[in-house]
């Protein structure tokens, strides 16, 4: 009995031991890796569908509008703390690469600093812009229920956003490491107590949509101070020392020239989807006036499916971050060209079964049941729901492309061109929304605007997508596939702490 106790420890102590990117066939080793990270964005998929199931099945359509209208809104800020989390962890990740463990150490210190301050920022910022920011979206108090539910979901969320930034923090650092079980181990926890949370907060409490926002927010805490706790218990080489707390000036910069950008993109890829979500409203509205919630609803759930089906491919990309960044630190620039080829193979298999069963989900509408009650769901919300799916899934390698090469990018020590794609893809979105739409509806977007107005709206994603492969194009093939890495040497910009 003993022994078949030790070998189930031995065999639970490997599945948690750290991959080495460095080592193996790099296409096993990148789906080993991989595979942890993309459950653990479903699991984060789910936080976002068990909110909007709930929500769907309970509340009034108003409230429903509300809480759809300001995913874009929340995006804006979180993303941008997710994307510095995993543009920090870049330095990370060459120093595990170098086997350089004080570096490491001195990453971690130095995160844990910046992800304070930036806390404290983004709180702030978020809470003071969030009434201009859903008049930017056309939320305003002439719809008060919608307007009562999309603030106070809002309100909330960003309250916590302290909790979602550490989370993201410690995550990428594990990641960076080579180990994204642990954070799968604990978000899965986390993901149970937020669905257990909603149905008690909003099913027995009746606290509406404050419920979910509170529910997501505390397990979102819960999961953030155990994975610390786990980290440091399991890593004897992340006990700090008091010189790892001097942090320098360099430090902070080396950082922050990596992060910075990549926050960026994410918060410039949020505001075209809020120019986005102000076109969606006006497909609602006659007169200035809300005559209906079906575009909202509609498009609402449907921007959930797709959410959902990307992950696969977000997942992807988020793993090649730390595997091009190790090898980079390694010093084997054959692997990563290597690595990065196979990935985008990886990633066409992933896009196919993804278009799949998102067409699959479109049968009856299959997916609005999902977020909606059935009286919820009308033939004006299939069709808008389905034109934005269709449309989407049908260009969804240009979209693959971006996740994979923006994150080897990153990973090469290129933040510049990661904000770039982002610039470009949010100029290709905002002005197929401003112009196309309206062009095609005759002048002005209203519920009268016929269905090709609505396709107008739709293609806004596949130019983005396209624009922003077109600069990641310029790094992919110049450093990447030609293995040039004299910038790294060339232009002071050092990312090893030797």
């Amino acid at each position: 009995m003993m022994e078949i106790f030790m070998m189930q420890k031995k065999g639970l102590s490997s599945l948690f031991r750290p991959v080495e990117l460095t080592q193996g066939e790099c296409w096993k080793t990148i789906l080993t890796f991989s595979f942890p990270i993309i459950v653990s964005y479903l699991l984060q998929q789910v936080y976002t569908i068990s909110d909007a199931a709930i929500v769907g099945q309970t509340l009034t359509a108003q409230e429903v509008a509300g809480v759809n209208d300001t995913s874009s809104l929340i995006f804006i800020f979180l993303q941008f703390a997710f994307g510095v989390s995993a543009g920090f962890c870049v330095i990370t990740s060459c120093n595990v690469g170098a086997h350089n463990p004080a570096g490491v150490r001195r990453s971690l210190t130095t995160q844990i600093v910046l992800s304070g301050v930036l806390t404290v920022v983004l709180t702030a910022l978020a809470l003071v812009l969030l009434d201009p920011m859903l008049a930017w979206i056309n939320v305003t108090p002439d719809s008060p229920e919608v307007y009562r539910a999309a603030y106070t979901y809002c309100a909330i969320i960003f309250a916590g956003i302290g909790a979602q930034l550490f989370y993201n923090f410690i995550c990428s650092f594990l990641r960076s490491m080579g180990d994204s079980v642990t954070p799968l181990a604990f978000l899965l926890f986390s993901t149970l107590l937020n669905v257990g949370l909603d149905l008690l907060f909003i099913v027995v409490f009746r606290w509406g949509v404050a419920g979910a926002a509170v529910a997501t927010v505390s397990a979102q805490l819960v999961s953030t101070l155990g994975c610390f706790a786990y980290a440091f218990f399991k890593y004897p080489e992340l006990h700090l020392h008091s010189e790892d707390w001097k942090i320098e000036r360099h430090d902070i910069v080396r950082h922050l020239i990596q992060g910075i950008p990549l926050g960026l993109q994410f918060s410039v890829l949020a505001i075209g989807i809020i120019v986005v979500q102000s076109i969606v409203v006006q497909f609602d509205m006659l007169g200035g006036a809300m005559v209906s919630n079906a575009a909202q609803n509609g498009f609402g759930a449907a921007n959930k499916v797709n959410s959902l089906l990307m992950t696969p491919l977000n997942g992807l990309g988020s793993a090649m971050t730390s595997f091009t960044a190790q090898n980079l630190g390694a010093g084997d620039t054959k692997r990563i060209k290597k690595g990065t080829l196979q990935s985008l193979i990886i990633m066409l298999i992933m896009a196919a079964c993804s278009i799949l069963i998102g067409l699959l989900l479109t049968i009856n509408g299959t997916y609005l049941h999902i977020f909606l009650s059935a009286d919820k769901v009308t033939a004006e919300t299939l069709r808008f729901g389905n034109s934005y799916l269709y449309i989407d899934l049908s260009l969804y390698a240009f979209l693959g492309f971006i996740f994979v090469a923006r994150n080897c990018v990153q990973g090469i020590g290129k933040p510049q061109f990661v904000l770039g794609a982002g610039a470009a893809e949010l100029v290709a979105r905002v002005a197929v929304c401003l112009l196309l739409p309206a062009a095609l509806a005759g002048g002005v977007v209203s519920a009268e605007a016929p269905q090709a107005a609505v396709y107008g709206l739709c293609v806004a994603d596949p130019f983005a997508w396209m624009s922003a492969d077109a600069v990641l194009c310029i790094p992919f093939i110049k450093n990447i596939m030609r293995e040039n890495y004299d910038y790294l040497y060339g232009s002071g910009q050092k990312l090893i702490e030797r």
